[in-house]
């Protein structure tokens, strides 16, 4: 039975239900800001680099960042240029399956594979190891293999 809400909740049964409000319209002002700055303003970037990347509310059970920058750590899986790459999200809530890798305490969410700007990348976290990369990139071919 549902008893009021309280907001951004709700109580069902004596339970208090949380419920997550997409925030479209203010990560539209984000994005605005976000589209304006110049490409160089990240000197350098590389494959196997974790960044702070603002992806954004996105739509169904997409990915979404947090926090005021909607952002969360990805992996640069190519780079494509100064300005383009493949970017893989990543996550310290453990999954299994083959959806996901798991690597030192994080999780990269390998279905949730993107291109993005570098416009979108906030702060440099660390670089992962070659070993680590490599399985990565195995994981991810056997993931998409059309066979």
């Amino acid at each position: 039975m549902l008893k009021g809400d309280c907001g951004g909740s709700v109580i069902i049964n004596k339970y208090l239900i949380t419920m997550y409000i997409k925030e479209f319209d203010r990560w539209n002002e984000s994005k605005k800001l976000i589209d304006s700055r110049n490409e160089n303003h990240i000197s350098s970037f590389r494959e196997r680099d974790i960044w702070w990347c603002s992806i954004g509310v996105n739509i169904g059970s997409e990915e979404d960042g947090k926090n005021t920058l909607f952002e969360r750590p990805v992996l640069v899986l190519k780079k494509f240029n100064n300005r383009m790459a493949w970017i893989i999200p990543v996550t310290s809530r453990m999954k299994n399956g083959k959806y996901y890798f798991n690597f030192d305490n994080e999780v990269v969410l390998l279905s949730h594979i993107r291109f993005v700007s570098v416009k979108r990348f906030n702060r440099f976290i660390k670089r992962i190891s070659t070993y680590d990369f490599s399985l990565i990139r195995w994981s991810l071919c056997d993931l998409i293999n059309f066979d």
